[in-house]
């Protein structure tokens, strides 16, 4: 069982690189085909996964549980990264991250209704705030602001099927190293990603990208492919799926503040005024584990 420092540890790597990778997707496809890059990401990503696996001798179990668990969670990488990918043509990076924000309603919509688990007043309430944040969203952006309702609907199911995989993933409980549930769903990833070549062959590269571009990809296929999907699975693992969601509530205006700097993303008024609102719902629906956390941190401390 991994230490509580060496928890924490991953959670803050990974709230790190799920806000930078909205701007690295969004770079990679600008000298690439979106569905081209996607399909490279993988390509490249698997013997690197396959190779640390060799290095680090870590067991690879090919069993029913283990593969079952392994097409879990290829569905928070090829399930859920084909429309994010499909919705940079419409979005922002900093919006593509705020999308993601409303992962912990959706895994919480998910355990509700496909689990049966059950959800506070206070959480509902939360919701309808951010689903109304996301209406002010949707209705104030337009071209110049990189906010179209076709990218908040590709991106309104990229996140329901990333909340699904965490889900399953636990309900699979198949006992395999963080490392090997990378790689395995990193394998159904890429085969999936094979069967898209036939449709996009002839938007095939014919040069090699720009150096911002080539960073970019090479960025999501290490950062976000590999070291985020090791973290990633190690959480799942070791943690409550609402709690893993959270991850996505911190980075939305960290991910801004990238787009903003590095990539001159402007946002309107109302934009941020619908994000703060959908922030806002999201810290609502998070009030009461936020606070037993807190109370649960003061009788440790008091204790000791």
């Amino acid at each position: 069982m991994p230490s509580k420092n060496n928890i924490m540890m991953t959670y803050i790597l990974l709230v790190f690189i799920w806000a930078s990778t909205p701007l690295a997707i969004v770079w990679s496809v600008q000298d690439i085909h979106l569905m081209w890059a996607l399909v490279i990401r993988f390509l490249i990503a698997l013997p690197i996964a396959v190779l640390l696996l060799l290095v680090l001798k870590i067991k690879f179990p090919v069993n029913k549980i283990a593969l079952h668990s392994y097409f879990a969670g290829s569905f928070s990488l090829i399930g859920s990264q084909i429309f994010t990918y499909a919705a940079t043509s419409y979005l922002s990076s900093g919006i593509i991250a705020l999308m993601f924000g409303l992962a912990p309603i959706m895994a919480g919509l998910i355990g509700r209704f496909g689990f049966q688990q059950k959800l506070q007043t206070l959480q509902w309430i939360g919701m309808c705030v951010s689903v109304c944040g996301l209406a002010i969203i949707c209705t104030s952006g337009g071209a110049e602001q990189r906010v179209h309702p076709i990218g908040i609907a590709l991106m309104l199911m990229s996140v329901f099927t990333y909340a699904l995989s965490i889900f399953w993933v636990k309900k699979v409980n198949a006992t395999v190293e963080p490392m090997a549930q990378a790689t395995g769903s990193i394998l159904i990833s890429t085969l999936m990603a094979l069967c898209i070549v036939p449709f996009i062959w002839q938007y095939a590269p014919d040069h090699i990208p720009e150096a911002k571009s080539l960073f970019a990809l090479l960025y999501t296929v290490i950062m976000a492919s590999l070291i985020a999907m090791f973290c990633y699975f190690k959480l799942v693992q070791n943690i409550k799926a609402t709690t893993l969601s959270l991850t996505t509530v911190m980075t939305p205006m960290l991910a801004m503040l990238f787009g903003a700097l590095l990539n001159n993303e402007s946002l309107s008024f109302m934009i941020f005024v619908g994000a703060s609102v959908l922030l806002f719902g999201l810290f609502l629906y998070f009030f009461k584990d936020l606070k037993a956390s807190r109370e649960l941190a003061h009788k440790i401390k008091s204790s000791s």
